[in-house]
């Protein structure tokens, strides 16, 4: 019989949330203080943040698929110290070949945060409450990327960018803390360790299903619309329009407000509108939010809010869909929740971390890139949360339809 959890617990459930701010939002604000510290090109600056999303993305799988099998506690432990290890590893860096590798492995550290929060909640709170307590989760997740940046930018203006990650280190120390003192093991030994189903069988009765791939993969497009504005508003900020890093901590708490404001929208919505509804309204917002920022932009208009005020409502389209996203994804198989986690936040950060490295390939000072990249991401978004609401539409179609008596044919 499994505790009953108690505020201790969900405090140290909720903080492994920041785990991926820590790694992901602390960094932006020193992507412009590392290219001039190192030399770096564009390409290569933005690579010191995007390899922390690949890192992440392909790490989610194996945290996933090997807490169903093994339990969330042992993986939870070791991707939490291996962050740690990252993060000192980072902090030593001299070159850009040894920052990468820090900041490679702190990702994968990383990788744990997300995805076991999911597969927890998951496991602990059963489906009837899982849009809302994700939605929680997410609402705490904010705290991350609205003091990551504003706190990251105060300690390179005043202490040097090596300071953000003795930050990390010291905050990702004290969520380890907790976690080993108040987060039990979810998932029973006999469920974690007695099936047969393999790893890779796993992951194919998943994305067989279009549900769950057009899901997972909206979540992908949306971050990836988020990161490219939030990277591309960083450069522009310090490079374009001569911002100090801390103005631009100030002005990027828009973008988590607005996730956070979503996030309040989904938890008052859950269990009375359908996770499609709400998948598909939140992507039409995240498209209208992207072209009333380029017609702005088209006009000669810019400002720090030409790129924050969109934010805001690009980021309160994902805090809308996601919660919906990630629920609808996790309650096709409840027997493989920690593989549909992993399979999620590994699409959100594989799909993010492409985006913005497209964008740091083509970047070139003016905003025409990042016009170009969170459209295409905000048009595919829309295509993939059209689809569920689509094949919502047809069931209940069919399941109306006279003579229709709840079975297939042949049953």
């Amino acid at each position: 019989m499994k505790p009953t959890p108690g505020r201790l617990f969900t405090l140290a459930l909720a903080s492994i949330s920041l785990i991926g701010p820590l790694a992901v939002h602390l960094f932006l604000p020193v992507i412009p203080a590392v290219k001039a510290a190192l030399g770096l090109s564009d390409a290569l600056a933005q690579f010191t943040f995007s390899i922390a999303l690949f890192g992440m993305a392909f790490a989610t799988l194996v945290y996933g698929s090997l807490s169903d099998r093994y339990g969330r506690r042992p993986l939870l432990l070791s991707g939490l110290t291996l962050f740690l290890i990252g993060s000192a590893f980072s902090f030593a860096a001299n070159s850009i070949a040894t920052l990468a590798a820090g900041r490679l492995l702190q990702a994968v550290g990383a990788g744990c945060g997300v995805t076991l929060a999911r597969a927890i909640a998951a496991d602990v709170y059963g489906p009837a409450q899982l849009v809302k307590v994700i939605a929680y989760l997410a609402m705490f997740y904010t705290l991350g990327p609205m003091i990551s940046p504003l706190v990251g930018g105060i300690l390179i203006d005043t202490l040097g960018w090596r300071s953000v990650f003795g930050f990390a280190l010291l905050v990702g120390s004290m969520i380890l803390i907790g976690c080993y003192c108040a987060v039990f093991e979810s998932r029973p030994p006999s469920q974690a360790r007695g099936r047969g189903v393999g790893v890779l069988r796993s992951y194919a009765e998943l994305v067989g299903h279009l549900r769950f791939t057009a899901f997972v993969l909206q979540t992908g497009f949306s971050t990836g619309t988020f990161l490219v504005a939030a990277t591309a508003a960083s450069t522009l900020m310090k490079e374009l329009l001569q911002r100090p890093s801390a103005e631009f901590g100030i002005y990027f708490l828009m973008f988590p407000f607005g996730f956070l404001i979503g996030n309040f929208i989904s938890t008052r919505l859950s269990g009375r509108v359908a996770n499609e509804t709400m998948v598909l309204a939140g992507s039409i917002l995240s498209l209208a939010a992207v072209m009333a920022e380029m017609g702005v932009l088209w006009a000669g208009h810019m400002t720090p809010l030409t790129f924050f005020v969109p934010g805001f409502f690009i980021t309160m389209a994902q805090g809308i869909s996601l919660p919906f996203c990630q629920a609808g994804a996790l309650a096709t198989n409840p027997q493989l929740a920690g593989t549909a986690a992993g399979i999620g936040v590994f699409t959100q950060y594989f799909v993010g971390a492409a985006f913005t490295q497209l964008y740091g390939l083509i970047a070139d000072g003016t905003p025409g890139p990042l016009m170009m990249s969170t459209l295409v991401s905000a048009v595919l978004g829309l295509v993939a949360g059209a689809i569920p609401f689509a094949m919502l539409r047809t069931s209940s179609s069919i399941s109306k339809s006279p003579g229709w008596n709840g079975r297939d044919d042949g049953e």
